[in-house]
């Protein structure tokens, strides 16, 4: 058996690393170092003011947490987001993506129309809905026109949550509706045809066929889902000025990240709470991941 050519070897790994370098570098210095430095800032306080300097204080911002009442308002309040919000988006993405495969005269128009809102800034699209949630504004009166009590979207605890959520499902569900769009195209016709022979109506079909064969896609969705609302915070901070009012009604973990980190200049302290967030995204993704049972490729 030949040697084999350790010059020739040694040539093609130069060769390979050097095509990966620029993947490595942006990687390494646009994701890996910085999360290790957020680890480092979080075992720390950190004085930014005149000459930085970095104190160790072990687990001094961790015990911290468990004393902090807007901590677990946030908390609260995001997980409350989410448990609305990914499920509503889910399944109104799933509906729409179902119409829209059917053979329906101008669909490639509401296609496009549908999925507009999400190509829009996020920063407009919050100013326009600010603008409908206005106590004189355009959803109030149609709130009064049909009879039903009328609200102080922005000034109310109680709705002002509730605000954001409406105008996130509206935005957020036409992504994933492309997203199970573009799965339904690839669901056999046969399995149609071999349920309609059996006796299967329109229901049957969806719930019987459909459903089971966009598991892995609604896996992916709901998962985006959850990542996206644990990381809310433009929405949150245009419709309260940064505040996360009324009454830190719209108070979510990547808000209050902000305020101790940039207000209160507490690094140390917001380092922690960002570590504890991608802790709590990455336990719910393995959690779901277990309930959905994703088959793995072989």
């Amino acid at each position: 058996m030949a040697k084999p050519n350790v010059k020739r070897m040694w040539r093609d790994a130069v060769s390979g690393y050097s095509f990966m370098t620029p993947a490595i570098l942006i990687i390494g210095g646009f994701l890996l170092l910085p999360i290790a430095y957020a680890i480092f800032l979080s075992f720390h306080k950190v004085n930014l003011l005149g000459t930085v300097s970095y104190k160790f204080t072990g687990t001094a911002n961790f015990e911290r947490m468990l004393d902090d009442p807007r901590l677990w308002i946030a908390l609260r309040n995001t997980v409350k987001y989410a448990l609305i919000v990914v499920p509503s988006q889910t399944i109104l993405a799933l509906v729409l993506a179902a119409i829209l495969n059917m053979k329906l005269k101008y669909r490639n128009f509401f296609r496009v129309a549908f999925y507009l809102p999400t190509v829009t800034s996020s920063a407009v699209l919050v100013l326009i809905f600010m603008w409908i949630y206005n106590k004189n504004g355009l959803l109030n009166y149609f709130l009064e026109m049909v009879g039903l009590p009328t609200y102080n979207w922005l000034g109310d605890p109680s709705v002002a949550l509730i605000g954001i959520m409406i105008m996130n499902i509206w935005s957020t569900a036409p992504l994933f509706m492309v997203i199970y769009l573009a799965a339904l195209q690839d669901i056999p016709e046969s399995l149609y045809e071999a349920a309609e022979i059996d006796g299967a109506n329109g229901w049957k079909k969806f719930w019987r066929i459909t459903v089971p064969q966009l598991k892995p896609v609604t896996f992916y969705v709901v998962v985006m889902g959850i990542i996206g609302t644990f990381q809310l915070f433009d929405q949150s901070y245009i419709f309260s000025a940064g505040s996360g009012g009324p009454n830190n009604a719209t108070l979510t973990m990547v808000l209050l990240i902000y305020q101790y980190a940039f207000k209160s200049l507490d690094m140390g302290y917001a380092s922690a709470l960002a570590f504890l967030l991608a802790v709590v995204i990455m336990l719910i993704t393995v959690i779901q991941r277990l309930i959905f049972k994703e088959e793995k490729l072989n």
